[in-house]
């Protein structure tokens, strides 16, 4: 089975300056054409530090796909690197130069020397065409290891890796089958979820693996099995998903890549529902999650942005004496304010949300990470609090997955 190593150039990824959302890329897009990843890495912009990341990446690798260093700037020494590590010198790529010349051209600016400087490559490189930039993909096969170095701007590294790279290595390496099997849920953590299913882990085959993915409150469950026939696994993967499934069968939101606020939208268009929400320590955050869904028109009908008690008393008709007595943050709070909402919007559901997301407002009695939620219709209310941490964005992501979900349980009858 063809091993790929992932190797990301770059100190602004190592200070955290950005995300690294290349390497998740190519591994999804590698894993999803059964192509193993082994490691990924990240080393600075360094000439030695390059050089030492490639040669530990080719220990346990057959392929080295690196990214970053390959710009105009004094700081993009990849290919210098390169060079070194094969031993052959840099020359001038007269077709680089010509199409960056065209490229200036079209878009009436001048090249400076730093572009004919970019034009100069190891010797030894095949070149990738790269559509979408001036910095071709670089391809390098000896003594049985394939090196790639392509830009470390997303869309070019995308564009390389579906045009170029991934054609080039399921023709240069013979495949293993792979398969996955994706099962979404929420509401428990992954500690939970496996002491539920410890009995269905602990037995299955040496070929199937299965992996906990935690995030913001929902747990992907992910089966992976390896094999010589593909038929097979893949029949082998739906019987194990088939025993897993009843085990868990409360937390399942979906199967595959769906969110939890997509398979939440499937179910109210499926019941024929519309959906309202209230929010105020969220801000919104919950309306933006639903409508980031196409086609959410269908069963989202709006939303009240209640921050201050000036809103929730005029367009909540929440009561200054509830407020007075128990403030804003908490049960008889959010269930008039569901009430008055749906007084405001005729949805068949309600929502609202009230708490304090930090980092600072808490108080003994209601510290911050407090928060009420409420959930009706005109017939009845049902609330529930949560209490989290201190940081106020997890606080509102959270916040927000947790509402989603109550939503599901709702419409599933199980509040």
């Amino acid at each position: 089975m063809m091993k790929v190593h992932i190797l990301s150039i770059g100190d602004e990824i190592l200070i955290g300056q950005i995300t690294n959302t290349n390497s998740s890329w190519m591994a999804r897009l590698l894993n999803n054409n059964a192509i193993r990843v082994q490691g990924i890495s990240t080393v600075s912009d360094q000439h030695e530090e390059i050089i030492e990341g490639i040669k530990t990446a080719f220990l346990k690798s057959d392929v080295v796909l690196m990214t970053g260093g390959l710009g105009p700037t004094k700081d993009d020494v990849t290919k210098k690197a390169i060079a070194d590590y094969y031993g052959v010198e840099l020359v001038f790529s007269s077709e680089t130069y010509e199409r960056i010349l065209k490229m200036f051209e079209q878009w009436g600016r001048k090249t400076t020397n730093a572009h004919r400087e970019q034009c100069y490559m190891p010797q030894n490189t095949v070149l990738l065409l790269n559509k979408l930039g001036t910095a071709p993909g670089m391809w390098f096969d000896e003594a049985g290891k394939v090196l790639v170095a392509m830009p470390g701007v997303p869309y070019e590294m995308e564009y390389l890796m579906e045009h170029q790279v991934l054609p080039k290595l399921l023709e240069r390496f013979p495949r293993s089958p792979i398969a996955h099997r994706t099962i979404q849920t929420v509401g428990e953590g992954e500690s939970r979820i496996a002491e539920r299913i410890a009995q269905f882990e602990d037995n299955l085959p040496p070929n199937i693996k299965l992996a906990y993915l935690p995030n913001m409150g929902r747990v992907r469950l992910r089966l992976t099995a390896f094999g010589d026939h593909q038929t097979t696994i893949e029949a082998a993967l739906d019987e194990k998903v088939q025993e897993l499934v009843p085990l868990i069968e409360d937390l399942i939101f979906g199967h595959g890549d769906i969110s939890l606020e997509a398979a939440v939208g499937q179910l109210l268009q499926t019941r024929n529902l519309t959906i309202a929400t209230a929010e105020s320590c969220t801000g919104g955050y919950l309306a933006h999650q639903i409508t980031a869904v196409a086609g959410s028109s269908a069963y989202y009908m709006g939303s009240v942005i209640a921050y201050s008690n000036d809103v929730k008393i005029n367009q909540l008709n929440v009561r200054p004496a509830t407020l007075k007595e128990h403030g804003a943050v908490s049960e008889a709070t959010v269930r008039e304010m569901v009430a008055g909402l749906l007084q405001l919007i005729p949805a068949d559901i309600g929502i609202a949300i009230s708490g304090i997301a930090g980092p600072d407002g808490g108080t003994p009695e209601k510290p911050v990470g407090t928060i009420w939620l409420a959930i009706g219709n005109q017939e009845q209310i049902y609330s529930i609090k949560l209490q989290l941490g201190k940081d106020r964005l997890r606080n509102i992501q959270f916040t927000s997955v947790n509402a989603l979900n109550f939503v599901r349980q709702w419409v599933l009858g199980r509040l």
